[in-house]
C-alpha cells in the first residue's frame, strides 16, 4: 500500500515531518517498507531560461543554446527539436545523475561536434518525471529561474510503502491510516464529510442478484450528462506519485477512492448497458476484460450481467463492452459488497489480481457502501459535472459486528498496563469504537474493524496506540520450589561434541531422517518394518538406519559443484525399528579422501583420521577414552582392516571409524574414498556421584609436577592379530602412578620382521611426583614394561 504526505494530510491536520510520520506509524503497528521522496533524486536539478537557440553549425539536428542558470549563462548543445528561445526548462549542470538515462554527465564541459556543452536541458522521461519524451520539458513561463525543480513542481512529496498484514483491511484507505495516527496522537483527523448528493430523476437502472451468498448487496446511481476526459492535474499527480496512470477523469475518479476510502468501485457506460443489470454464478461464459485478457467464469465466480452476458467478475476485473471512455456521458456507478472467500478463489484460480480483488478478498467495509457512492457522485459531478439519479440497493448490507462485553481490568491483566478508564475510552473512541460505560463496557465495533471480535482485541488495540514501547519490562515471578537444568546430560554432552568436531574443521549439516530404501538396505535397513506407508518422496521411503546416508550424498553434490574436500558432520535419529526403544541418537561425520593443497603441507586422510574425530568428540563429551578397548567396527558396510570399534567392555560399543566400503559407496554413486565415523552418545555412561553429593560438572584439579618427565623407547614383536591398543594399555598398567603416557609411533612389517608378525615401537613417559628417579627404579619400571607386554602376546624386539 503506498500513499503520499500530501494525500495523509487530506485527512490528517498535522505538521508531522515524514520521519515523524514513519515513527508513528511503525509504533502503531503499521510496518512501514520504503520511503521514495522524489525531490531527493531531483536536487540537482533546477528551473533555467533559453536566453537564444541557434542551428549547430556542423550538425542538422542539434542546437546550441545559451541559457541562464542558476550556475550563470551556460552554452549547452541540444538535440530535442522543441528546443527554442525564451523557453523554461529543467537544467542538469554538470556532473548531474541523470535517472531516468542511468548516469552522470562529465565534471568538464565536452565538446559535442566541435562546440562546448556545459550541462543538459531534460525532458520528463530523462527525470522520471513523466514518459513523455518527445523533447525537454516545456515549463510554464512564470517558473522563477534557479528555483530547485522539485519546488517548482510540486514533488517534494514523500511516498511511504507499507505492509498491510491481512487483519487490517481498512488501512489499504488513506483516511484509516490517518484515523490510527491521529489516535495516537500525531494531528486531528479531518477526513472531509460525505454529503448526500441532490437528486435530480429517478434510477432507471434496474438491479437484481440471484447469488446473495457471493453478493449480499449492491448499490447503484446513475449520474447523466457527464464529459469524460483529462482528470484534474493534482489527481494525476495523487495517482502518479503511487505508479498509478492515469487514463481519464472517470476511471481515475475510481482508482483515487479505492486508495483513499479502501473502497473499490466501477463505473458502466449506460449507453452500452442492455436491460437489468444481474449479479449471479457464471456458466461457462468467456469475456474480454479491462485488463487486456479473456476470462471464462465458471459457477465458482460471480458475475455481473446484462441481456448481452457477462459485464465482468465481481469485485476481480470489469469487462470492455460497458466501460468508460471519451464518448461516454451517462454513467452507473457499481458499489457492492462480494464474499471474500469467493472472490479470493476466482482470482487464483484465473490468475488475476487488481486492486479491487486485493480489497475484497480481504473485505471492505460493509457500512461503506452509500458513502462509496455519495463520494463519487460527488468527484464525478465536480470533475466531469452531470446530475444524479437516486440509489438503488439490490440486497441486504450484512449486519454490524456484534457488540463486545469488555472488562476494561483485562488491560491490566493482560499487559500490566495502569491506564484510566477516560484513557482507554478515547483510544477506542478515536478508533471509531463506541463505549458504553457500566461495569462490565459494552463496546460497539464499527463497520470497517470486523477483525476486532473478543475483549483481547480491544486490549491489543489500546496497548498498540498507548504504545508498545511504554509497555514496562517485567519478569515473570519466580516459581517455587527447585529448579532442575532444562538440559539433560546428553544434550549437554552432544553440545560439546559438536563444538568439538566443528573445531577440527567438519561442518554440521541437517537431513532427512528418511532415505531411499536401496541405500537404507546398504546400512543394514532392509527391515520392511522401516518403510513409510506416505513417504513426502519417492526416495524418502524408508527411516534411515543410519545418518552416514545423507552425509555421504551431500558430499558428493558438494564435490559435483566443484567443492571435493566437503567434510560433514551430523546429530540425530537413526531407526532400526518400530518400537521406540529402536530408536538411538547417532553423532556421525564424513570426510572425503582427497588432496588438498595448504601452504602447510597435505596432511593425508586416513581411518587415523577418522579416530582422532571420535576420540575428541568423546573426550569432550567426558568418556574415560584410556580405557576402551578397540574392536572390529560394526557394520558390513566398513571396510575390513580399515575400521574398528571403540568399546567400554566387549558389548557396550561408543563408535566406530574407518573407511567404507568401497561396494557401499559404488552403490550410492560415491566417487571418492570415504573415511567416516558413527558415535553412539547414549551409551556413555553417566558420571558416578559420590555418596552423599551430587555429580559435579567441573573439571578435576590440574596437577603438574616441578620435575622433568623421562622417556623410553620400547619396540615389540607381535602377531599381526593382536591390536596395538593391547599392547599399550598393557605396557601404561605397569606402574599407573608414575606412567603419565603411552603412545605408538611406529608400526613396521617388512626385512627383519617374520611373516604374520608385525614390530610395534611405543613411547613410555615416566612423571616422577615427589622425587627424581634413579636409574634404578627407570630400569624396574621398563622391566614391568616388559613384562606387562609379554602376556598379551608382544616379545621385546631385538
Amino acid at each position: 500500500m503506498k500513499f503520499t504526505l500530501s494525500w495523509l494530510k487530506k485527512h490528517l491536520e498535522t505538521d508531522a515531518t515524514i520521519d515523524e510520520v514513519v515513527e508513528a506509524m511503525t509504533l502503531a503497528g503499521l510496518e512501514v517498507e520504503d520511503v521514495e521522496n522524489p525531490a531527493e533524486k531531483l536536487s540537482e536539478f533546477s528551473i533555467a531560461k533559453v536566453l537564444t537557440a541557434e542551428k549547430h553549425p556542423d550538425a542538422d539536428k542539434l542546437k546550441v543554446c545559451t541559457v541562464e542558470t542558476r550556475d550563470g549563462v551556460k552554452q549547452i548543445v541540444c538535440g530535442a527539436p522543441n528546443a527554442r528561445a525564451d523557453m523554461t526548462v529543467a537544467y542538469a549542470p554538470l556532473g548531474a545523475y541523470i535517472p531516468g538515462l542511468d548516469f552522470s554527465l562529465d565534471k568538464k564541459p565536452r565538446k559535442i561536434r566541435g562546440i562546448e556543452s556545459s550541462g543538459m536541458m531534460c525532458s520528463g522521461k530523462e527525470l522520471e518525471i513523466d514518459g513523455e519524451d518527445d523533447g525537454i520539458m516545456d515549463l510554464p513561463q512564470d517558473l522563477a529561474m534557479g528555483t530547485p525543480l522539485a519546488e517548482a513542481l510540486n514533488l517534494d512529496d514523500p511516498v511511504i510503502d507499507f505492509e498491510v498484514t491481512p487483519n487490517r483491511p481498512d488501512w489499504l484507505g488513506v483516511n484509516s491510516i490517518a484515523r490510527d495516527l491521529a489516535a495516537v496522537g500525531l494531528g486531528k483527523l479531518i477526513s472531509p464529510n460525505i454529503n448526500a448528493s441532490d437528486i435530480k430523476f429517478k434510477n432507471p437502472q434496474t438491479i437484481r442478484i440471484e447469488d446473495t451468498d457471493g453478493c449480499p448487496a449492491f448499490a447503484g446511481r446513475v449520474i447523466r450528462g457527464v464529459k469524460n476526459g483529462p482528470s484534474p492535474k493534482w489527481l494525476q499527480d495523487q495517482l502518479k506519485a503511487i505508479g498509478l496512470r492515469p487514463i481519464s477523469a472517470l476511471v481515475d475518479i475510481t482508482n483515487y477512492i479505492t486508495y483513499d476510502r479502501a473502497r473499490p468501485l466501477h463505473f458502466y457506460d449506460m449507453a452500452k448497458l442492455k436491460g437489468a443489470i444481474n449479479v449471479r454464478r457464471g456458466a461457462d461464459e468467456s469475456f474480454d476484460a479491462l485488463d487486456d485478457k479473456s476470462y471464462t467464469a465458471t459457477e465458482d465466480d460471480i458475475v455481473i450481467t446484462d441481456d448481452n452476458g457477462v459485464l465482468g467478475l465481481g469485485g476481480i476485473v470489469g469487462g470492455t463492452t460497458t466501460g468508460c471512455d471519451e464518448t461516454t456521458t451517462e454513467i452507473l456507478i457499481e458499489s457492492a459488497y462480494f464474499d471474500p472467500l469467493t472472490i479470493r478463489r476466482s482470482a487464483k484460480r484465473l490468475g488475476v489480481n487488481s486492486d479491487a480483488k486485493y480489497r475484497f478478498e480481504r473485505g471492505v467495509d460493509t457500512g461503506g457502501l452509500i458513502d462509496g457512492v455519495e463520494l463519487a457522485t460527488q468527484m464525478v459531478i465536480d470533475i466531469c459535472g452531470g446530475e444524479a439519479s437516486d440509489i438503488t440497493v439490490a440486497g441486504e448490507t450484512p449486519a454490524l459486528p456484534e457488540p463486545i462485553e469488555f472488562d476494561p481490568m483485562q488491560v491490566t491483566r493482560l499487559t500490566s498496563l495502569k491506564l484510566s478508564d477516560d484513557t482507554m475510552e478515547k483510544i477506542l473512541t478515536d478508533l471509531g469504537f463506541s463505549v458504553k460505560r457500566e461495569p462490565l463496557w459494552t463496546v460497539t465495533v464499527p463497520s470497517f474493524r470486523r477483525d476486532a471480535s473478543e475483549g483481547a482485541d480491544l486490549v491489543e488495540e489500546i496497548a498498540r496506540i498507548h504504545g508498545f514501547h511504554n509497555l514496562e519490562a517485567v519478569s515473570l515471578p519466580p516459581l517455587p520450589g527447585r529448579r532442575e537444568p532444562t538440559a539433560t546430560l546428553t544434550q549437554n554432552r552432544t553440545r560439546l561434541a559438536r563444538r568439538a568436531l566443528a573445531l577440527r574443521g567438519l561442518s554440521e549439516a541437517v537431513t532427512w531422517s528418511f532415505a531411499l530404501d536401496d541405500h537404507a538396505a546398504l546400512f543394514g535397513g532392509d527391515d520392511e518394518s522401516l518403510r513409510v506407508d506416505n513417504p513426502i518422496s519417492s526416495d524418502l521411503n524408508t527411516m534411515r538406519p543410519s545418518a552416514l546416508i545423507h552425509l555421504l550424498l551431500a558430499g558428493q553434490r558438494n564435490a559435483d559443484k566443484g567443492y571435493p574436500s566437503a567434510a560433514l558432520f551430523e546429530l540425530g535419529p537413526v531407526f532400526s525399528g518400530q518400537n521406540p526403544d529402536d530408536q538411538r541418537l547417532s553423532l556421525a561425520g564424513v570426510r572425503r579422501v582427497e588432496a588438498k593443497r595448504d601452504w602447510s603441507g597435505v596432511e593425508e586422510i586416513t581411518a587415523l583420521t577418522a579416530k582422532a574425530d571420535v576420540l575428541d568428540a568423546l573426550e569432550s563429551m567426558g568418556a574415560a577414552t584410556g580405557n576402551l578397548q578397540l574392536f572390529d567396527a560394526v557394520g558390513d558396510y566398513w571396510h575390513p582392516g580399515r575400521s574398528a570399534s571403540l568399546r567400554m567392555g566387549p558389548k557396550n560399543v561408543l563408535a566406530s571409524f574407518g573407511e567404507l566400503h568401497p561396494r557401499v559407496l559404488k552403490a550410492m554413486g560415491i566417487e571418492s574414498r570415504i573415511v567416516a565415523f558413527e558415535i553412539w552418545p547414549e551409551a556413555i555412561p553417566a558420571p558416578r556421584a559420590k555418596k552423599g553429593k551430587s555429580v559435579s560438572k567441573a573439571k578435576t584439579a590440574l596437577s603438574l609436577s616441578d620435575l622433568m618427565p623421562v622417556t623410553r623407547d620400547f619396540a615389540f614383536i607381535v602377531p599381526e592379530a593382536i591390536a596395538a591398543n593391547d599392547v599399550l594399555r598393557a605396557a601404561k598398567s605397569a606402574d599407573k602412578a608414575l606412567i603419565s603416557d603411552v603412545t605408538l609411533f611406529d608400526v613396521y612389517q617388512g626385512k627383519g620382521v617374520e611373516d604374520g608378525h608385525k614390530s610395534l615401537a611405543i613411547e613410555v613417559t615416566l612423571s616422577p611426583k615427589d622425587a627424581t628417579l634413579t636409574d634404578k627404579e627407570i630400569e624396574a619400571i621398563s622391566d614391568k614394561v616388559i613384562s606387562n607386554a609379554m602376556k598379551v602376546g608382544a616379545r621385546l624386539r631385538s
